[in-house]
């Protein structure tokens, strides 16, 4: 959401609220008072989405794979599922908060 519908979201935000922005499909931002972020502690942040490529996103993975590995951590798995059953695996998801649920691709 955003355009000329930005300001209104501010003003729905609670206390501590967050808006996270994705792209700028809805046209630019107009004006806004400032101070209802303030005083309310409310915050605006940006969310980067491209395309990757394989080579991209392998590096990427390695790269998040290294910075574990430094701080001897291992991401939470919960469930593998193959991909023939991967409606199974977001049946899972929607159970609540848990590790990750992988889905097995062959390949």
């Amino acid at each position: 959401m955003g355009g000329g519908l930005f300001p209104c979201l501010i003003a729905l935000l609670g206390h501590g609220g967050r808006i996270s922005v994705v792209g700028r499909s809805g046209g630019a931002v107009p004006e806004f008072n400032t101070a209802s972020l303030l005083f309310r502690r409310n915050r605006i942040g940006g969310v980067s989405v491209g395309d990757y490529s394989t080579t991209y996103a392998q590096k990427a993975w390695k790269e998040i794979v290294d910075r574990l590995d430094a701080l001897g951590r291992r991401p939470l798995v919960d469930s593998i599922v193959p991909f023939e059953a991967v409606k199974t695996g977001f049946a899972r998801l929607a159970q609540g908060p848990m590790g990750k649920v992988l889905v097995r691709v062959a390949g």
